[in-house]
């Protein structure tokens, strides 16, 4: 067979891309069993049991070979859970089967081909290649790692075999190579002894590309790198190179590739000074090559331990030791220059972009360059921060500014994705009007071209001549991974040692078909371009390193602004996971999702914070503006042309409100100033996109900010109440109306920074202060001014030492011996009710309370009440049934206190009116303050004639302003409670009320009649309430009450009354 028709028979090209996906799944396989048994919470219990240990320790000492029938004693917990062990140690066994599959269908078969690698020209053959290289020794490394491995495997045979009465059969080869690879790199560097050549002319093909990406910050900085403006002539110049695809190949990669490589055949580092070179630049680059996630190793370490065990590496150990030393002492200072160049240019090339998103398509490859050198500083940064070397300059191995790099990362990806018609329109019409008719010319000029290259070339031009500008008019997807298959075809076939068609003799074949595949992945595959130069999925893994530069950034005023970034990293992590290892998707997805909240929350609390900061602030100038601080400015204003008195010593003169907001020079910075400089900022970040996905969650994040905002406002708002149990004191509610009015204004002016809904923050807040509890389960406004309310004024007011005044619409204390410690009127005026509307239910509770005691002392004399009715118009009957009601003084009591209760509801309803008629809102808040009512049942007879002849025993006397000991507010309970509770018993109110006006009448007329003036001494105070009652009732008239009671009585009562109130004001 000839060298030709074996490429094509054995499919190189296939072999490599199924081995390298499936190498990849087997060592994040690995990775997952390292993982779960490092944890002793994760790892299977069979492991940690006390029962096992025996079985433990002697499957540790006899693998592989375990004797079932010689030592069925240490491995009796086995034998009694062998169905369990089966089940759950499946797969692990059956991973490490995987692997032992993959070692044998790798390079083991590979030694019968002379390959050709020259990483400039068969780059995704010689990247392929270089890579499954490297997957397999981190297989074999992940393996070794993996301490219980043996007792994973042997353990599982041996329930196996005790169950099925036959060992697996796979597993003597499984326990023969775990044994074999216990010391990994000695077995690894036997198995790729055939391989060298190869190997060793792949990692050498680097040598052109690998010296180049690895330069210092100054010369990239003389080479103006990643510069649209320093040839403005070429700014609309396609970006283009011999080596497109090598320009954002990963730097780890190609230090994996090299450090790797040579470690595996090391022949050559004694015999060529080029491989010498190219190990020596790679081992000087850092202290660690990452296998996989968080599993590293120790480049320089693991190369001397083995090179200790050869002869003749004496001088190369030397050589590790001088690169040991320059990497501690000169790289973090090169990665931190390098990190800092990044941030200006990608910062420089974000602008010019962002501006002309048109120069998308001809840059597009600068784009990929920055977002490569960018993720290769990242993640430099995070395998060394871990674990930072003993320096002097330990500051190197931080980076408080990291921030603005991912920040800016992230934005170049933004603009690509969002502008990808711009890239398709433009690579369209350059693969058909360019490389096409230079793919067709290079075919043409070709001296030999067999017939299978042949028709893979004609396939390409084909394909790529019939583009046209319409199927991106018309939204067509593209899909050009054929296309991409054939060409890594190619580059196998003409790989081959002896192969008719060599790809390295024809290098303008090779540039044209690199740059093409490029522009193809510009047309379809823009999310893997970005996946392959941006992916910082590894962050995951290091969650200290990851939060702590959080951290950092958060401290730096000046970076605030980027600390979006962080949360939008989070959104890589679903690139880490592979199918073949579905169990650790919900554990990565829940990590990824615990970032990015944590992160928003962290944002939104600073921002939340500096908020409320500047709403206090703001609230402190409100208060200094309110009449209650006039009084020195209008005494002021009255003395001002009096003499000036000279100020007492000590004494600091009041600055007038304003004064703040005067300055002689704009460069004084205020708080106030910084304040807002923090705000923007914060803000400026919170606000860079709406929305963004984690997982297939939506995350918004200004909703965090408002969560924040409700949680901490509603604290405020409690707060400013200055509630306390112990004295009973409370700030007045006119006073909390202003400062939640001056916080409401405040963050009003939020909107003018960030796209958030204040209306509905504000909205949610303070309707939340209308329940017992906020959504958090702490205590509202509500809970705190009804327990004031309850214990403090209407207490008092029960006991007479506050009284309900209808003509101010207010409580006012009365004249009292002791001192009072609030005054009334301040805490029951109008405009403090509109604060209180919520509290009215709240105090309906306390009305259910009082009137089922009055039922029960209803119920108790219901006897002696019903006798009343009926006999009402007998004097004598009448005075005997009278005596025999005990209670009469603890209804009156109480019934008052209900009156009191519900004079103060009704004055929050015509408040809660005033604010609907302003506001227009009608019908449901109403509808739930005035439903308050209590509605338990009462016999109406028993209450009416008990009220009735409660009052010809108890009255007060009465001034213009109310009664003293709030007897006036009788009217009120007896109308209210009255409807209730017809209502409920579905009796007629007008009728009963009518007879309740007819008793009442001929008890106060027969009242009139005693001569005795101890007991008609406040009857005129009677008659006037009784007239109270009719004129509050809606169901009674005046000629109703004329019908039953003269006129004349009521208007001569008037009279006496308004005399007596002269004389005891006089």
């Amino acid at each position: 067979t000839t060298p030709g028709a074996m490429a094509y028979q054995q499919k190189l090209a296939e072999k490599l891309t199924v081995l390298n996906e499936r190498g990849r799944g087997v060592l994040i396989r690995m990775k997952h069993i390292k993982t779960v048994c490092s944890d002793p919470q994760l790892k299977p219990s069979f492991l940690t049991e006390k029962a096992m240990e025996p079985a433990v320790k002697y499957i540790n000492k006899k693998f592989p070979n375990i004797d079932l029938r010689g030592n069925i004693q240490n491995l009796s917990g086995v034998q009694k859970q062998k169905s369990e062990i089966l089940v759950a140690l499946t797969s692990y066994y059956y991973s490490f089967i995987d692997v032992m599959e993959f070692r044998v269908r790798q390079l083991r078969s590979w030694h019968f081909y002379l390959l050709k690698f020259v990483g400039t020209v068969n780059f995704d053959f010689t990247k392929s290649y270089l890579d499954l290289i490297v997957t397999y020794t981190s297989v074999i490394m992940m393996l070794s790692r993996i301490d219980d491995r043996k007792v994973l495997t042997a353990m599982y045979n041996c329930a196996h075999e005790m169950s099925n009465g036959n060992s697996d059969p796979s597993y003597p080869r499984l326990g023969q190579m775990i044994l074999e690879y216990d010391h990994p790199w000695k077995k690894l560097t036997e198995e790729f002894g055939p391989h060298t050549k190869s190997v060793t002319g792949a990692v050498l093909s680097l040598h052109m590309v690998y010296p180049r990406r690895n330069l210092g910050a100054e010369q990239w900085r003389s080479a103006q790198l990643l510069s649209l403006l320093s040839v403005p002539a070429d700014m609309l110049s396609p970006a283009c190179c011999e080596t497109m695809p090598c320009e954002y190949l990963p730097m780890e990669v190609m230090e994996r590739w090299i450090i790797l490589g040579f470690l595996l055949c090391h022949s050559s580092l004694n015999t060529n000074q080029a491989s010498q070179d190219l190990w020596k630049m790679a081992l000087r680059s850092g202290l660690y090559i990452t296998l996989i996630r968080d599993e590293t190793i120790n480049i320089h370490k693991v190369t001397e331990d083995y090179f200790d065990t050869l002869k003749g590496y004496s001088k190369r150990i030397a050589d590790i030791k001088e690169c040991r030393e320059h990497v501690i002492v000169n790289c973090g200072a090169i990665h931190k220059e390098k990190r800092q160049f990044l941030r200006n240019a990608i910062k420089e090339l974000c602008k010019i972009l962002e501006d002309e998103p048109g120069l998308l398509g001809p840059k597009a490859l600068y784009v990929c360059m920055a977002l490569a050198f960018s993720r290769d500083e990242v993640l430099w940064l995070v395998r060394h921060s871990e674990n930072v070397p003993k320096t002097k300059t330990p500051e190197d191995y931080i980076d408080s500014q990291l921030a603005e790099l991912l920040f800016y990362t992230e934005k170049l990806k933004t603009l690509m994705c969002r502008h990808s018609r711009v890239l398709q329109r433009y690579h369209l019409q350059y693969l058909a009007q360019f490389d096409a008719l230079a793919l067709n010319d290079t075919i043409q000029n070709m001296n030999v071209c067999p017939e299978e290259e042949s028709v893979l070339m004609t396939s390409f031009v084909s394909t790529l001549s019939a583009l046209t500008v319409k199927q991106v008019e018309n939204g067509e997807e593209f899909d050009f991974r054929a296309l991409r298959l054939d060409w890594l075809r190619l580059q196998a076939y003409t790989s081959m040692a002896k192969a008719p068609l060599c790809l390295k003799d024809y290098p303008d074949l090779a540039k044209i078909m690199n740059m093409t595949e490029f522009h193809t992945k510009m047309m379809d595959d823009i999310d893997g371009v970005l996946r392959e130069t941006s992916d910082l999925s590894i962050l995951c893994f290091y969650p200290r390193v990851f939060e702590k530069m959080f951290s950092q950034g958060c401290e730096d005023v000046l970076m605030q602004r980027y600390l979006i970034a962080f949360p939008l990293v989070c959104s890589h992590f679903n690139q880490c996971t592979h199918q073949m290892c579905p169990e650790e998707m919900d554990a990565i997805e829940k990590r990824s999702l615990r970032f990015c909240v944590t992160f928003l929350e962290e944002i939104a609390k600073q921002t939340c914070s500096i908020v409320l900061e500047i709403c206090a602030e703001q609230c402190n100038l409100d208060d200094q503006l309110l009449p209650k601080h006039c009084a020195h400015t209008i005494s002021t204003a009255r003395n001002k042309k009096q003499k000036k008195q000279v100020p007492k010593k000590g004494e600091v003169q009041r600055e007038k409100p304003g004064t703040e907001s005067m300055r002689k020079d704009r460069a004084v910075v205020t708080n106030m100033d910084k304040l807002h400089l923090t705000l923007t900022e914060l803000c400026s970040s919170l606000n860079y996109c709406n929305h963004f996905t984690v997982w297939d969650h939506v995350i918004i994040p200004p909703e965090y900010l408002l969560s924040q905002l409700e949680i901490n406002l509603a604290k405020v708002i409690v707060r400013m109440a200055n509630y306390n149990k112990a004295t009973h004191e409370i700030t007045r509610p006119s006073d909390l109306l202003a400062g939640i009015k001056a916080y409401t204004s405040s963050l009003y002016t939020l909107s003018r920074y960030l796209s958030v809904d204040v209306t509905r923050l504000v909205k949610s807040v303070l309707l939340q202060q209308t329940q017992p509890l906020d959504s958090q389960g702490d205590q509202t406004i509500t809970t705190l001014y009804t327990s004031w309310y309850l214990e403090g004024l209407l207490r008092q007011a029960s006991s007479a030492l506050i009284i309900h005044c209808p003509t101010m619409h207010c409580f006012v204390n009365q004249p009292n011996e002791n001192e009072t410690r609030f005054k009334a009127e301040e805490y029951s005026d109008v405009s403090g009710e509109n604060l209180l509307l919520p509290f009215t239910i709240s105090w309906s509770n306390n009305e259910q309370t009082l009137h089922t005691e009055c039922r029960k002392l209803v119920i108790d004399n219901m006897d002696v009440l019903v006798q009343i009715r009926s006999n009402f118009d007998k004097p004598e009957a009448m005075t005997n049934l009278q005596s025999r009601l005990p209670a009469s003084e603890n209804v009156l009591k109480r019934m008052t206190i209900i009156g009191v209760i519900l004079s103060f509801r009704a004055m929050i309803q015509a408040a809660l009116g005033d604010v609907l008629a302003v506001h227009l809102f009608t019908g449901s808040f109403m509808c739930a303050v005035c439903s308050s009512a209590p509605c338990d049942i009462v016999k109406i007879e028993g209450l009416t004639t008990s009220v009735v002849r409660i009052s010809h025993f108890h009255c007060n006397f009465l001034s213009l302003t109310g009664h003293h000991n709030n007897i006036h507010c009788l009217a009120t309970a007896i109308n209210q409670l009255s409807a209730a509770m017809f209502t409920a018993q579905n009796k007629n109110i007008e009728q009963h009320l009518k007879e309740f006006l007819f008793v009442a009448s001929s008890t106060l007329l027969q009242l009139g009649q005693n001569v005795e003036r101890t007991d008609s001494k406040n009857r005129d105070s009677i008659y006037l309430l009784l007239h109270m009652i009719v004129e509050e009732s809606p169901f009674l008239s005046q000629d109703m009450l004329e019908k039953c009671f003269p006129y004349a009585l009521l208007r001569n009562a008037y009279r006496d009354v308004y005399k007596s109130s002269i004389i005891t004001l006089g």
